[in-house]
């Protein structure tokens, strides 16, 4: 897949709406949040190493690359827990809000693993997200630890992003970065519930929950990480997790419609989401120009 920079943005879009989702579907899912994840992580392992085998494509894979891959999944299982636990203690919308952060760990992380140069206007952009946090934590006291949980989850989004960007830079392929995540992050997952003897039969999704976990491991994760791996060959991180911060758009509107009264927050948690917003405005406003 080889996408012109304009595509590659467009294709950003497409999979920050199936993302948006991804929220949806942790909040109704029936099980704990490393059970989702490790259903999720498992699932999109199988079938990627299916269409693999299908397409008779070979995954690169040296031992180096091996441990570089299933590191960067354990990362990754660390962001989806995090989240998803954030989403059970609280509500979609300020799980996503506070998510945004992201965009600050990146703005810190990228010049540090990529020997860049800091730039100044990422990090006032980046402190607008602070501030907005700030407001909503004030206002939103009584969700404290999601609060918390989300912004390690925006950290270690942000660090994963940023190592898998240097990846493809490095001309690894898409298929295997995202193949061999998933498998890294399921088998740190499954180690964990082993040693807390929580890997039983409770894990597995029932009813309805099967087709949820279907939805959000073959379209909210396979697809959409795949697709997201192929267009940093053209997007910068910043600008990636900068426009991730428009999936709370997104999500919010399809959470009021879905559950209503329960997603409607103060309105402090307005001011401080309107002001993590803006960043993006203000981005899409300073690399137009910088063009």
């Amino acid at each position: 897949m080889n996408l012109s920079k304009n595509k590659s943005l467009i294709l950003l879009h497409i999979i920050i709406i199936i993302w948006g989702f991804t929220g949806i579907l942790g909040k109704i899912i029936n099980l704990h949040s490393d059970a989702i994840v490790w259903n999720r992580m498992t699932i999109a392992f199988l079938s990627l190493i299916s269409i693999t085998l299908f397409t008779k494509k070979k995954l690169e894979l040296s031992k180096i690359n091996f441990i570089k891959y299933c590191s960067i999944g354990f990362l990754i299982a660390i962001h989806w827990i995090c989240f998803f636990e954030a989403i059970k203690l609280s509500t979609i919308s300020l799980a996503l809000i506070c998510l945004s952060s992201v965009s600050l760990f990146t703005a810190i992380l990228e010049p540090l693993i990529q020997n860049k140069r800091i730039l100044i206007y990422e990090i006032i952009l980046s402190l607008f997200v602070i501030v907005g946090i700030t407001i909503v934590f004030n206002n939103e006291t009584h969700y404290s630890k999601a609060i918390i949980l989300s912004v390690i989850s925006a950290f270690f989004a942000a660090l994963f992003t940023v190592l898998n960007h240097k990846l493809i830079k490095e001309n690894h392929k898409a298929l295997s970065i995202t193949t061999w995540e998933m498998f890294g992050g399921a088998s740190i997952i499954t180690l964990y519930l082993i040693l807390n003897n929580k890997f039983n039969v409770s894990i597995l999704p029932k009813g309805i929950d099967i087709i949820h976990i279907t939805i959000l491991s073959l379209i909210c994760t396979s697809f959409a990480f795949y697709a997201s791996v192929i267009i940093m060959k053209k997007v910068k991180p910043f600008t990636v997790n900068l426009s991730v911060n428009l999936e709370p758009i997104y999500t919010i509107i399809l959470a009021v419609i879905i559950f209503g009264d329960e997603e409607k927050m103060s309105t402090g948690f307005y001011v401080g989401a309107i002001i993590i917003l803006m960043s993006i405005l203000i981005n899409t406003i300073i690399k137009q120009s910088k063009k």
